[in-house]
């Protein structure tokens, strides 16, 4: 780590990362702010926050957050609840059976999401007509049918989470609840699940943002109520505006903000932890700083407060700024640049055009005149010449008269006086 070259090559492999894994965001996130009606974010034009406003009046987008928030909290319940059990399960199962019941518990991770919506959906209704119930009935419910499509695999992360945690627990704590009286659910209650309680909260917000995100398998099951990535997909095929920006880049605030305040908390339990085990007092631990207590020695939290005065003060300027006078100077150079642009075709047309008859004429005059031709279809029968015997030029004295007339010299004078 000495080497300079190194530690080069560490911080622009860093650099490229982050670029590669956070560019996207950071771009999408500029165009909410752009006022062209097609999401870019060059070439700017003018500073606005009216996409943000256009995002809360469509009904849909609030409609799909509201049935993926629905969507999610259903999942959150069934997952958890069934990946606890598949932890609990996996660690008293028979060991000879251990690996084997892993594998089946993991298996729809690695099943297509196409073909566990479709799988969901077929099933679901072939027992609804079995037990001989209505279209309308909760086994078609698209809410139904979307929580257990969902369930069927993020149930197996849910318990990847919980199982890593339940490794660490001691078996003893509960053998020594049990010795002391208590019963199974008092020793689950009280000691098993307080322990489980982190793993629990993690799976939980793994399972909502899971759900949150599902598009492959939700799409063959949300019937009447499409969530969010069901709308916005619907509104991609025909096309999208800078509004969706306005929503991702929501998004990406919130995920900052609550992971801010995730790692604020960790690092405020870690401070008190280290001043407990060293008899000593906060302020000590953290070099003597005075601080609130929630900042003292947490840099996470210093952040988080940060952050948030700084989205509020774009609240703020979003409720007094007004872009109008910028997007109608805009609309003015925009149209001003197309009349140019037209004025510079008209002429360019009429250059070409002016270019051609010049052209035509040159060709023209160097041209020579065709001699007439006789284009009749009679052979020259009735040429002028041809009638009256003439020819271009007049026969020499001694050359005989000969007979153009067509008819053998029938006519002719001297056979009929039958002179000479």
């Amino acid at each position: 780590m000495n080497n300079p070259v190194i530690r080069i090559s560490i911080w622009v492999y860093l650099a490229i990362f982050f670029a590669y894994l956070l560019g996207p965001l950071v771009i999408m996130s500029i165009t909410a702010f752009n006022s062209p009606s097609f999401p870019r974010a060059t070439p700017w034009e003018c500073l606005t926050f009216e996409w943000f406003s256009a995002l809360f009046r469509d009904e849909r987008i609030l409609n799909g957050i509201k049935n993926s928030i629905l969507v999610g909290i259903g999942t959150i319940i069934l997952s958890v609840s069934m990946g606890l059990a598949g932890a609990l399960m996996l660690t008293q199962i028979w060991p000879k059976l251990r690996a084997t019941y892993y594998t089946v518990i993991i298996a729809p991770i690695l099943i297509p999401g196409v073909v566990l919506g479709i799988s969901t959906l077929v099933f679901w209704d072939r027992i609804n007509r079995m037990l001989g119930l209505g279209a309308d009935s909760v086994l078609s419910n698209g809410l139904f049918l979307t929580i257990i499509g969902q369930s069927t695999f993020i149930a197996s992360y849910c318990m990847l989470v919980l199982v890593a945690r339940l490794q660490r627990y001691d078996l003893a704590l509960t053998e020594a609840a049990l010795d002391l009286g208590a019963t199974h659910a008092q020793a689950f209650r009280k000691i098993l699940l307080p322990f489980m309680r982190p793993a629990i909260a993690s799976a939980a917000v793994l399972a909502f943002l899971a759900s949150f995100e599902n598009y492959n398998t939700t799409t063959f099951t949300f019937g009447e109520y499409p969530t969010l990535t069901i709308e916005l997909a619907q509104k991609v095929r025909y096309g999208i505006t800078p509004a969706i920006s306005a929503l991702a880049f929501m998004i990406v605030v919130l995920t900052v903000f609550a992971a801010l305040f995730n790692e604020a908390n960790i690092k405020r339990k870690e401070v008190l932890a280290k001043a407990r085990r060293e008899g000593a007092t906060v302020g000590e631990v953290t070099g003597g700083v005075k601080l609130p207590g929630f900042f003292t020695g947490n840099a996470a939290a210093v952040a988080l407060v940060v952050f948030a005065i700084a989205t509020i003060a774009v609240v703020g300027t979003a409720t007094v700024y007004s872009p109008q006078q910028c997007i109608a100077n805009v609309q003015e150079q925009k149209r001003l640049e197309t009349e140019r642009r037209i004025q510079e075709l008209r002429e360019q047309r009429k250059r070409d055009a002016e270019a051609k008859a010049a052209k035509d004429a040159a060709e023209g005059a160097t041209t020579t005149a065709p001699k007439p031709s006789n284009n009749s279809g009679f052979g020259g029968v009735f040429a002028p010449g041809t009638l009256q015997g003439d020819d271009e030029t007049a026969p020499s004295e001694d050359q005989e008269p000969s007979d153009n007339s067509g008819f053998g010299g029938v006519f002719d004078p001297t056979n009929i006086g039958g002179g000479d």
